[in-house]
């Protein structure tokens, strides 16, 4: 087992079609977990996650109470390499950039051919975009090790 370096970080959360399980904290103090599609702007050294979600859903009403944030994501195949993002999420309603967004992360999970359909679908008013600013990061690869 052993960490990762900031560039293996950013590789492995952009590398394919992983999901991230993003957490957000209920009202009453318990954790809430759901899977997201996401992707990343910025560098290695320095990167937000960008998602979406609606303002409606349990993590829509979580993250306009209380940003603070946890994601991780997992390859679930030997050596089992995960990270862990913390931090906290900027809430954005501007539909332009919304709509960039959706299409992006669209365009990772369904295909580039279809991100534009997913910029419409997902990128309409009661959706947020979710800009996280990690404040730790932790790479494991190798765990199985």
């Amino acid at each position: 087992m052993a960490q990762m370096t900031d560039e293996e970080i950013y590789d492995f959360l952009g590398a394919g079609t992983r999901t991230g399980h993003l957490a957000t904290i209920r009202a009453d103090g318990r954790a809430h977990v759901k899977p997201v599609w996401f992707v990343l702007d910025g560098t290695p050294e320095a990167f937000v996650v960008l998602l979406n979600t609606s303002e409606s859903s349990v993590a829509g009403r979580n993250l306009l109470r209380d940003n603070r944030v946890s994601m991780s994501v997992d390859d679930q195949t030997p050596p089992f390499s995960f990270v862990i993002v913390e931090g906290t999420a900027e809430l954005i309603t501007d539909l332009p950039a919304l709509q960039e967004a959706a299409a992006e992360i669209g365009g990772r999970y369904m295909g580039v051919e279809r991100s534009e359909e997913y910029g419409r679908r997902n990128g309409v008013p009661g959706e947020l975009l979710v800009r996280i600013t990690p404040s730790k990061v932790l790479g494991v690869r190798d765990l199985a090790d």
